[in-house]
C-alpha cells in the first residue's frame, strides 16, 4: 500500500528522508490503534435508502442494540457509489439529535400552547378528521347523473423527506378513499 503509516516503509519514511526532518511519527501508537465503532463486535449493517428527495441514494445502516451508530453511502449502489449529498450525510444527525421530537406535538385550535399526546391518540384524530371530511363532502353523482364516486376536499403536499415509494403508497391511499388528484395543466 503507498500510504502506509509505519516508520519502516511508506510515504512517512520517504517524506522525511526528502525534507531530512528528525520528528517522529506524527500519527501516534494510541492513534493508529484506534478502530472504527462499525467494526466492533455486535454492529450490524442493514442497506436503506436515503429519507430525502426522489434519488433513492443506498445508505448502510450500522446498528446495535435497537440503536444506530452511523449511516454512510452504500459503494454498491449504482445511484450513488457511496456518496450522499449534503442532506444525506446528515441522515444520522437527524435520527439521532437529542432535539428530535419523538412525541407528537398538537396545538389545539385557538391554543397557544403545544400538549404532547400519543401516536395512537393522534393517529384516530387523523383518521377520524378524515372519514368526516370524506363522508361530508362526498358526491354519488355529478348534476347530469352520471356516476362520480369522489370527494375533492382533501389535499396532499409533498416535501424532500418523501421518496417515490411514499408517494406511489399515499397516491393509492388517497385513490382508495376517493379522493381525486387535480393537476394544473396547461392547455394547448
Amino acid at each position: 500500500m503507498l500510504f502506509k503509516l509505519t516508520e519502516k516503509d511508506g510515504i512517512w519514511r520517504k517524506i522525511r528522508n526528502h525534507v531530512g526532518t528528525t520528528v517522529k511519527h506524527p500519527v501516534s501508537p494510541a492513534t493508529r490503534d484506534i478502530r472504527s465503532r462499525i467494526s466492533e463486535d455486535g454492529v450490524e449493517k442493514a442497506v436503506s435508502v436515503c429519507p430525502y428527495c426522489a434519488v433513492g441514494c443506498s445508505t448502510l445502516v450500522y446498528h446495535r442494540d435497537g440503536r444506530i451508530i452511523d449511516i454512510e453511502g452504500n459503494p454498491d449502489s449504482p445511484i450513488n457509489g457511496g456518496t450522499l449529498c449534503p442532506k444525506g450525510s446528515a441522515t444520522f444527525g437527524m435520527h439521532v439529535s437529542p432535539h428530535r421530537k419523538t412525541k407528537v406535538m398538537y396545538r389545539r385550535p385557538y391554543s397557544s400552547e403545544w400538549e404532547d399526546l400519543s401516536l395512537e391518540e393522534a393517529m384516530d384524530m387523523i383518521a377520524d378528521r378524515v372519514k368526516k371530511t370524506r363522508d361530508e363532502n362526498w358526491e354519488d353523482k355529478d348534476a347530469e347523473g352520471r356516476k362520480l364516486n369522489r370527494s375533492m376536499a382533501v389535499a396532499s403536499v409533498g416535501g424532500a423527506t418523501i421518496d417515490n415509494e411514499e408517494n406511489y403508497l399515499i397516491t393509492k391511499l388517497f385513490h382508495s378513499l376517493g379522493f381525486v388528484r387535480i393537476t394544473n395543466q396547461a392547455r394547448i
